[in-house]
C-alpha cells in the first residue's frame, strides 16, 4: 500500500509538471495529429459500422470473436502486437483481445474497450439505423464507438509517426456487459496489465452535464445483497399476536423501511430489486425470476429480496453492510427472524487527486484543440466498468468514448461528431501523457 501511494504522488507530480508546461496551443505534431484524426472521419465511421453490424451479444462468443478480428486486423496494421486470451470453456465467454506497443522511456498508458454488448443474437434491435447526424443501433455508444475512437487515436499518432514512441497497452474484454464467473479469473489479465500502467484511460461513452462534456474519475461499486426472512406459518387471524408472530412479509417491510431511513448517505444506493415472499418461494438464477405460493388467510413463512449495492470507497461500503447486518439481526418483529449476506463484482473507484490532475491534463488538451473543457462526473449518474479493476494500481480516468443516448435500450444511438472529437482528445492526451518521464 506504502508503495502504491508513493506511486501515486510521483503520477500526481508529473501530471502537475506536464500541466504547468502546456500551451494553450498546440505544438506542431499536434496539429498534424489533428488533422490526421479529421481526414479519416469517414473512414473511421465505415469501421465503426462494420463494428456495429456484427452482433457481440455477450453470450454470442462468435460475435464477440469476430469483432475483435476486426479490431485485431486494425491495429495490427498499427504496427501493435496483438494476442487472444481464451477463458476457461465453463466460463462461456469469447474471451478478450490484448494488444501492446513497446516505445521506450516515456510512461505506459493501458487503453480499456468492450467488444461485448447487451444486445444478444437475435435481438429485434436494429444492427445500424442511420438518422442524419446520428445512428441508432446495437451497442452504438456503448461501446464500439469508444472502441472505434480508441483505434483511430492510434492511427493518427502512427501517422505523425511518434506512435512507435510510446509505451502502450490496450485491452477489448469480451465480457464487460455480464462477466465471466470467477471475476478473479476474468479479469486476471487486466489487473496484471493495470499494475504496470502509469495511467488507465478507459472509453465508456462520454456524457454532458449541463450542457459541458464530462469524463469520470470516481466509479460506484457494483455488488449485491439478498435478505432472507422467516416467520411462523399460521392461520391469518392469529396475526401480530404473540403466538404467532407478524410473518415474514411484515418483517421484509421492516428491515426494508430501517434501511431507507437509517442507511441512506451520499453517493451511497441501495436498491431492492425483486421482492416475493409466502409460504413457499423459489428462485431460479438462470433466468432470474421467482415463484412463490401462499394464500390471503395464512401468515408468511418466507420472504427473500434481491438488491444492488453501490458505493463510492471501501470505507462508505464497509459502514453500509454494518447498518444493515444491524438492521436485520436486531429489533425483529415478534415470530420472525432474519439474515443478509453481501457480494461485490466491481469493486469502488474513489476519487484521487492524481485522477483530478489526469482530468484536468484532458481538459486541457479539449481545450487545446478548440473542444471545449471536460467537466468531472458525479459518479451517482454512472454505473459500473472495467477501470474499477484496475484503479487500485494506476491512475484513471472513464468516459473517453462517444457521445450517445439511451445505452441499454432499444434506441441506443451516437452522435456522429463524437468519433471526431473523441479521437482527437483521445490522441492528444495519450501523446502527452507517453511523453512523460521521456528523454525526447
Amino acid at each position: 500500500m506504502a508503495m502504491m501511494l508513493s506511486r501515486r504522488l510521483t503520477l500526481c507530480t508529473a501530471l502537475l509538471a506536464l500541466a504547468g508546461t502546456a500551451q494553450a496551443q498546440l505544438s506542431d505534431t499536434e496539429q498534424a495529429i489533428v488533422k490526421a484524426v479529421q481526414q479519416r472521419t469517414p473512414a473511421a465511421l465505415e469501421l465503426l459500422e462494420k463494428s456495429v453490424r456484427i452482433n457481440s451479444g455477450t453470450l454470442n462468443p462468435e460475435g464477440v470473436r469476430a469483432v475483435g478480428d476486426l479490431f485485431r486486423a486494425e491495429l495490427e496494421g498499427l504496427g501493435l502486437q496483438t494476442r487472444w486470451i481464451d477463458m476457461p470453456p465453463a466460463m462461456k465467454r469469447a474471451g478478450h483481445l490484448v494488444a501492446s506497443q513497446e516505445g521506450g522511456s516515456g510512461k505506459r498508458v493501458l487503453l480499456l474497450g468492450h467488444l461485448d454488448t447487451v444486445f444478444e443474437k437475435g435481438s429485434s434491435v436494429p444492427l445500424w439505423e442511420r438518422r442524419g447526424d446520428r445512428v441508432r443501433g446495437q451497442g452504438v455508444n456503448d461501446m464500439k464507438g469508444g472502441d472505434v475512437i480508441m483505434i483511430e487515436a492510434l492511427r493518427a499518432l502512427k501517422s505523425v509517426g511518434v506512435l512507435q514512441q510510446a509505451n502502450i497497452d490496450l485491452m477489448f474484454t469480451g465480457d464487460e456487459e455480464r462477466a465471466g464467473k470467477p471475476l478473479q479469473t476474468a479479469r486476471a489479465d487486466m489487473v496484471a496489465l493495470g499494475k504496470r500502467a502509469d495511467y488507465a484511460l478507459s472509453f465508456e461513452g462520454s456524457n454532458k452535464h449541463q450542457g459541458v462534456d464530462t469524463a469520470s474519475i470516481a466509479r460506484r461499486s457494483s455488488g449485491g445483497w439478498v435478505l432472507h426472512v422467516k416467520g411462523k406459518p399460521a392461520h391469518s387471524m392469529g396475526v401480530f399476536s404473540q403466538a404467532s408472530g407478524y410473518g415474514a412479509v411484515y418483517e421484509t417491510a421492516r428491515i426494508l423501511n430501517s434501511f431507507r431511513e437509517q442507511v441512506i448517505e451520499p453517493s451511497l444506493t441501495f436498491n431492492p430489486g425483486l421482492v416475493f415472499g409466502g409460504t413457499d418461494i423459489a428462485y431460479a438464477e438462470d433466468t432470474a425470476t421467482a415463484s412463490a405460493f401462499g394464500k390471503s388467510n395464512v401468515i408468511a413463512r418466507d420472504a427473500e429480496v434481491l438488491g444492488d449495492l453501490r458505493y463510492l470507497s471501501p470505507e462508505q461500503g464497509e459502514r453500509a453492510r454494518q447498518k444493515m447486518q444491524a438492521i436485520v439481526t436486531t429489533g425483529n418483529l415478534p415470530g420472525t427472524s432474519a439474515s443478509i449476506r453481501f457480494s461485490e463484482s466491481y469493486p469502488p473507484m474513489p476519487p484521487t487527486e492524481a485522477g483530478r490532475q489526469l482530468a484536468a491534463l484532458y481538459s486541457q488538451a479539449s481545450q487545446d484543440a478548440g473542444l471545449g473543457r471536460i467537466d468531472l462526473l458525479d459518479p451517482a449518474f454512472r454505473g459500473a466498468g472495467d477501470v474499477q479493476f484496475v484503479a487500485p494500481y494506476t491512475v484513471g480516468i472513464d468516459g473517453l468514448g462517444a457521445q450517445g443516448r439511451g445505452a441499454h435500450t432499444d434506441d441506443e444511438d451516437l452522435e456522429i461528431a463524437s468519433i471526431e472529437r473523441g479521437a482527437i482528445r483521445a490522441a492528444l492526451l495519450i501523446y502527452r501523457l507517453t511523453r512523460v518521464g521521456s528523454a525526447r
